[in-house]
């Protein structure tokens, strides 16, 4: 059946670029898919995108709409326009949580596409900010039928609104040699016991997992999590002089000197005069840098565990924050481990919980009442490798340092003994 396509002057000026354009992906499924729905819903949602850009308004406006036993997951999006644009007049968003670590397979994503023809626009995102596969444009009717349909092959909706939201993790040990924990089970352990606070909105604003393997943190968890697990190490850098030389010869000293050495950021390389390299592993950051540059020849240490962050986030009510280090060092090796870590998260939750204020993120609360309070408030005991440089923060209280050293020092002695 042939539809009345809607003239798109200034969208056709999007296709013009160097770049691919969205608008080329719609005008596919407008002119070349077989479903006449689809055709429609891309020609009017094309037709009110245009009329946006002429009158520079958007005509999107929110609403209600939900699945049953569900309080978030959908981002409902209904047209001021839509006797204009009948077939688009309602498109919701529906958030799908992926996978751990983004594994999937060609018949799980062709699954997941058949029934999103069937109910949907046929638009995916893979993936969005949130880390969910963004299915967009369905009707409110769709949307229980698209839902039901993908729940009983094995999905579920992501979080959307106050509540817990779709973690996230990276690919991990199963592509990257760097990796230094098991970021899969972590990543499946959390969203299985914060499954219902992700779907039933009730915190006082958003709370975000994410879990990198190594400190690359490629899933930019310091930055965007309320908390992070970052793989780490704490044993010594693993050096294999061989391939130190090797790499030497080839690119040169001073290449390896500008590139390698003068980046530490706390000068713990240096190079031997028989093409050597040195490490002086007290001082090393693990910022990954030299690692990076030669994965041949350098590599994490056997002891591996994580580090834990708690706060970080966008901007909002304040700045952007990056986490604050909570746990320096945790083994994560047996199920006890894993059990302690889920408490954690429940502990830190539970406490952000009761003390923050509405629309407030848990490092906008750790901002207000002090990271002293916060520690106090989740049972954890302050310790040194919290802090950077303490020395050249003008703003570091040293109100009860004496006796909080001894307190360190006394626990750092039963822990040895």
């Amino acid at each position: 059946m042939s539809i009345d396509k809607h003239t798109t002057p200034m969208l056709d000026q999007l296709e013009s670029g160097p770049w691919p354009s969205f608008i080329s992906g719609i005008k596919r499924l407008r002119d070349q898919h077989p479903d006449n729905r689809i055709n429609a819903m891309a020609n009017d949602l094309l037709g009110q995108l245009e009329h946006s850009y002429e009158t520079r308004k958007g005509y999107w406006k929110g609403g209600t709409v939900s699945v049953y036993g569900y309080g978030g997951g959908i981002i409902p999006r209904f047209s001021e326009v839509g006797k204009a644009f009948p077939s688009s007049k309602e498109f919701h968003t529906l958030r799908v949580q992926p996978p751990a670590g983004n594994h999937y397979s060609t018949a799980m994503l062709r699954q997941l596409a058949d029934s999103w023809e069937k109910w949907g626009s046929g638009l995916v995102t893979f993936h969005g900010q949130t880390g969910n596969i963004m299915f967009i444009g369905s009707s409110t009717e769709n949307t229980q039928h698209f839902f039901d349909e993908i729940n009983d092959y094995g999905w579920d909706l992501g979080g959307a609104g106050p509540c817990v939201r779709t973690a996230m993790s990276c690919i991990g040990a199963a592509r990257c040699e760097m990796s230094c924990t098991n970021e899969l089970k972590a990543h499946r352990l959390l969203v299985n016991n914060f499954t219902d606070d992700v779907h039933r909105p009730a915190l006082p604003y958003k709370f975000k997992f994410k879990i990198s393997g190594c400190a690359n943190d490629c899933q930019n968890a310091i930055e965007r999590s309320d908390f992070a697990v970052i793989g780490t190490w704490r044993d010594d850098m693993k050096v294999d002089q061989d391939e130190v030389r090797r790499y030497v010869a080839e690119k040169g000293r001073q290449y390896y000197i500008d590139n390698v050495i003068t980046r530490c950021p706390t000068q713990a390389l240096s190079l031997n005069d028989d093409d050597t390299l040195a490490v002086d592993n007290r001082d090393c950051v693990r910022c990954m840098h030299c690692l990076n540059v030669m994965p041949k020849a350098l590599h994490p240490g056997d002891d591996r565990g994580v580090t834990i962050l708690v706060g970080g986030k966008r901007t909002l009510k304040i700045g952007d924050l990056m986490g604050t280090v909570i746990v320096p060092f945790k083994k994560l090796d047996t199920e006890e481990d894993y059990e302690s870590l889920v408490e954690l998260a429940e502990t830190i939750i539970d406490f952000w919980a009761e003390n923050g204020l509405e629309h407030e993120r848990c490092g906008e609360m750790i901002e207000r009442i002090g990271l002293a309070n916060f520690l106090e408030g989740i049972g954890i005991e302050p310790d040194p490798n919290m802090l950077n440089h303490p020395r050249q923060s003008s703003y570091v209280r040293m109100d009860g340092w004496d006796q909080a050293a001894e307190a360190w020092f006394e626990r750092q002695t039963e822990a040895a003994g």
